[in-house]
């Protein structure tokens, strides 16, 4: 039996592959860069896990799956190429593990965690008993992956890198086409490009769902149906079409029918990403009524407006939102759960590239906050750029303040929260461990 080795098993999508290969009845094991709840988690399920980078991990015979975020320099990574080893992409291995499936992709700048989860939870609310693999937590599941009895995956499609483009989805879902990561892809044009690569990889009589209310992916539905791809799309908006799907208040209306949609989670975005799920359902063969239903059964993703304490009359949330859209969409929620309390916030900027490419956007949108304390800018896989800090962005803010260290950012947050506030740790780094931090200070 073939191990396949995962440099930096302990990630969000990394781990999901790791549990679903190892659920297929692979040997796998990994490494990461420090200890975490993710690495107790994978041990218990008999995966062996190793905390640090060391060529040692890596033996002949191997299997080794990296992701874009794992540098050329890697000690196991340059042991792998040493020994002539198979390396793949973890999208790679993701479509190995969910070979013979009918597989939904689900794909966008953002949303694209979250819709997977609705679809997944949905579809076993359903009873079809999905696989997935969903980079985070899904709520009430307890992980990230699940390895079903029936013939559908769903899987979180990672435009970043391009990754998405290795898999051929039956159903291909398209939250938006909202330019980011910019510094992969040089150019806005280039990244519309990419999900035009992205239709080519549906299976022929697969179908597209995408949101028409962003012009990306009104843009996107344009081109599939020129090139003869079923499309259904959904938004507040009108539809074109009689499978379409509208948004009307609490409301979903497809083909005239309407039923109401009760969600667990916050926001009118929800209700968008629950239309997409809705979508997928009804083409696998899922009536409106069971679907909408189904959906109900969702209660959310870690990291995404996940509340993490109340303390002295003081709500703690977490989440997820690191692009200008995210951060303002997530806010619009948040204003809504605090009532007539303030919101305040400790926001931590995710890549140099991202803060110096959006720091007007992302201004405009902590600006919805009643107070922002924004703290350093987390690298990831990225080096430090001259000149670009976060206050790139506070310095555009009417309200936002800059304390580079984080832990003393979160004593300040803290010592400003009051009976009623809400506070929103938020950001794709390590700000999610602050959360705790403020909880504690309460």
């Amino acid at each position: 039996m073939v191990t396949h080795h995962l440099i930096g098993i302990g990630g969000a999508g990394m781990s999901v592959v790791a549990e679903l290969l190892a659920a297929r009845g692979n040997a796998v094991q990994g490494s990461d860069a420090r200890h975490s709840a993710v690495l107790d988690r994978l041990a218990e399920q008999g995966i062996a896990t190793f905390v640090g980078h060391d060529a040692g991990h890596v033996g002949p015979g191997m299997v080794v799956v990296v992701s874009t975020a794992i540098r050329a320099d890697n000690p196991e990574l340059v042991r792998a190429r040493g020994l002539g080893l198979e390396v793949v992409h973890r999208s790679e291995a993701l479509a190995r593990a969910a070979a013979g499936m009918d597989f939904v992709a689900v794909a966008g700048a953002h949303g694209k965690t979250t819709t997977s989860a609705m679809i997944a939870v949905a579809l076993r609310e359903a009873g079809l008993d999905p696989s997935w693999a969903i980079g985070g937590t899904v709520v009430g599941v307890g992980s990230g992956a699940h390895l079903g009895s029936g013939r559908v995956f769903v899987a979180e499609a990672d435009e970043s890198d391009r990754s998405f483009l290795n898999y051929s989805p039956r159903i291909a879902v398209v939250t938006n086409v909202e330019p980011d990561h910019l510094d992969h892809y040089g150019s806005e044009e280039a990244f519309i490009a990419a999900f035009h690569d992205f239709l080519a990889r549906i299976v022929p009589g697969g179908l597209l769902v995408a949101c028409r209310d962003d012009a990306g992916a009104s843009g996107l539905l344009d081109v599939a149906r020129a090139r003869g791809i079923r499309c259904v799309s959904y938004g507040r908006s009108a539809p074109s079409g009689p499978d379409d799907i509208a948004v009307d208040g609490d409301d979903v209306v497809v083909g005239g029918r309407r039923e109401p949609l009760v969600l667990r989670v916050a926001g009118d975005h929800n209700r968008l990403n629950a239309a997409a799920a809705l979508a997928v359902g009804l083409e696998l063969g899922v009536d409106l009524p069971t679907m909408t239903r189904s959906l109900a059964a969702f209660t959310g993703t870690g990291r995404r407006f996940e509340e993490r304490g109340r303390r002295s009359g003081v709500v703690v949330v977490d989440d997820y939102a690191h692009h200008p859209t995210e951060v303002a969409a997530t806010l619009g929620a948040a204003r809504a759960a605090a009532g007539d309390g303030r919101v305040l916030v400790l926001f931590q900027p995710h890549l140099f590239s991202r803060t110096r490419q959006f720091a007007d956007r992302f201004a405009a949108a902590l600006d919805l906050a009643d107070e922002v304390v924004v703290t350093a800018v987390y690298a990831a896989r990225e080096d430090p750029e001259p000149g670009v800090t976060s206050e790139l962005i506070t310095r555009r803010m009417s309200r936002g303040r800059y304390v580079a260290d984080r832990h003393e950012a979160a004593a300040v947050v803290a010592g400003a929260a009051r009976p009623g506030d809400l506070v929103l740790t938020m950001g794709a780094g390590d700000v999610t461990d602050l959360a705790d931090e403020i909880v504690g200070a309460l």
